[in-house]
């Protein structure tokens, strides 16, 4: 049962496209999403794009999906779709 000084958790997809692989990106996602407390994973797909699956309270994926949009240095985001929905329990942050 949730109480009520717990924030509720939703689910965070996005597809990034851009620059967005073999420069980081990544490993930027990670560190934010670790940063804020957050969990799922990040994943290089063949069409050049990067998918991101996070799980947290609204707010911080809010913040989260604001650093996505500008990536790390090198990179050039040109498009992010984005999907929300109810979280599923997943545990740590990894990449793949």
């Amino acid at each position: 049962m949730l109480r009520m000084s717990e924030p509720s958790r939703s689910r965070l997809t996005v597809l990034i496209s851009g620059l967005v692989q073999g420069v980081g990106f990544r490993a930027f996602v990670r560190t934010q999403a670790l940063d804020g407390g957050l969990t799922g994973h990040a994943e290089n797909l063949a069409d050049g794009r990067v998918e991101v699956v996070a799980e947290g309270p609204r707010d911080e994926l809010e913040h989260f999906l604001a650093r996505l949009r500008q990536g790390p240095l090198h990179a050039e985001v040109e498009a992010v779709d984005v999907q929300w929905g109810e979280a599923g329990g997943v545990h740590g942050f990894h990449t793949y």
